[in-house]
């Protein structure tokens, strides 16, 4: 049987509501962009966005941030990071992780990834005991929570302090709570292609009012920090204004007011997620020798990618099965591949990081495939992308 192409494109989000326009407007109308330009009696649409999103997530504080990267970078300044000092990751992550955590002055202790996509917690532990590290910065990678009941009895255990990236994971949760509220910290991102879009943006979400004054402090307050939708006390502001550099990174008001109006839809958009994940999952499951990362009964995912792994492919028959792919219009990524491409890097590209030997981690990107799933996807384009991969993978392994 002879597919057809698909049409569409995996980098086309869903446009902003009209509501979200609205808001925009306004704030480009007014002039008034800037985070803390508002009158005294009422609060700007970056505090606004704070308070609503930490209603949202049943946080007591939250800080809009310039981006995700740099959620993640003051988090650790304000957490007490020194120079030098070690931090754990994931081996399996994004860029910016390993990147914060450089920019924070910290030094990069990668820990191997399991073919569920998540976080070795044996390989965590000793790398803990061995390298002395305080933190870790979890990152859920594509959306793959860990056991996360054995990953906090163990970092509290070790004494580590976590934050969370929840880049992928906005609307997650782990037996009924959400991302995020597991650590110190959690750092979401609002770039174009997660869960909420501004183009690019960030939130810090804690509980912890020392901390979080520290943070706000960091961001560019100007001593304003009284003005905030859901900052601490002045009182844990006092003595800390003091010491605290300014990293100028809170967001601006035109982003966050289109961000206020698709906070309600996040639910919604979830549902809209999985459906189609489960679409492309369900042809995937048919395919003899695809490996589909475990989904645990107490995880709650977003399915706004898929991932899957074909162990033992070559790197030849890797590059054949994504071009073959290509020319029937579905854009896969493979992260076994030398060099970095577009949104895919791995820690052999990382060369401002000491080098690590990842073996597990290395067999696990070789076989590793990754797809966009955007809402402008039909369930119909999804039948016909499961399809699509289906066919490609059985031509591509008969070669």
């Amino acid at each position: 049987m002879r597919l057809n192409i698909f049409k569409g494109s995996f980098t086309q989000q869903e446009p902003i509501s009209e509501e979200g326009i609205a808001a925009a407007v306004k704030v480009l109308r007014s002039g008034r962009l800037h985070r803390y330009n508002a009158e005294r009696d009422e609060l700007s649409e970056a505090s606004l966005l704070e308070r609503e999103f930490a209603a949202y997530q049943g946080s007591r504080y939250a800080l809009a941030c310039s981006s995700g990267g740099y959620a993640l970078h003051i988090a650790l300044r304000a957490a007490g990071l020194r120079a030098d000092e070690p931090v754990l990751t994931n081996a399996f992550t994004l860029a910016p992780v390993p990147g914060a955590i450089v920019n924070a002055g910290g030094r990069v202790v990668l820990v191997e990834t399991t073919m569920d996509l998540v976080p070795d917690l044996v390989d965590l532990e000793q790398k803990a005991s061995k390298s002395g590290a305080r933190f870790m910065v979890l990152s859920y990678m594509r959306g793959h929570m860990p056991d996360m009941d054995a990953l906090m009895e163990l970092t509290g255990r070790l004494h580590l302090t976590l934050i969370e990236d929840c880049a992928h994971t906005m609307g997650a949760s782990w037996d009924g709570r959400k991302s995020g509220s597991f650590g110190l910290a959690g750092c979401f991102s609002t770039q174009t292609y997660k869960h909420i879009n501004s183009g690019e943006g960030g939130l810090l979400m804690s509980d912890d009012p020392a901390f979080m004054g520290r943070a706000i402090l960091m961001s560019g307050s100007y001593m304003l920090y009284e003005r905030h939708g859901a900052a601490p006390e002045a009182r844990f502001f006092s003595r800390a204004k003091f010491d605290t550099p300014n990293f100028s990174g809170r967001m601006d008001n035109v982003r966050a007011a289109i961000l206020r109006a698709q906070i309600p839809e996040l639910v919604s958009k979830t549902e809209r997620w999985n459906k189609r994940y489960q679409t492309v999952e369900a042809c995937l499951r048919g395919i003899p020798g695809v490996y589909l990362p475990n989904r645990p009964l107490q995880e709650r995912y977003v399915g706004s990618s898929i991932q899957f792994l074909f162990p033992g492919i070559s790197a030849q028959k890797a590059r054949a099965f994504v071009s073959r792919c290509a020319k029937q219009g579905v854009e896969i990524s493979w992260f076994g591949d030398a060099g970095p491409k577009g949104f895919t890097s791995s820690h052999r590209n990382w060369r401002y990081l000491d080098p690590q030997s990842l073996p597990h981690t290395d067999a696990t990107l070789a076989s590793l495939f990754d797809m966009r799933l955007p809402l402008t996807f039909s369930i119909a384009d999804c039948r016909l992308i499961g399809n699509i991969i289906l066919r490609c993978l059985e031509e591509t392994c008969a070669q």
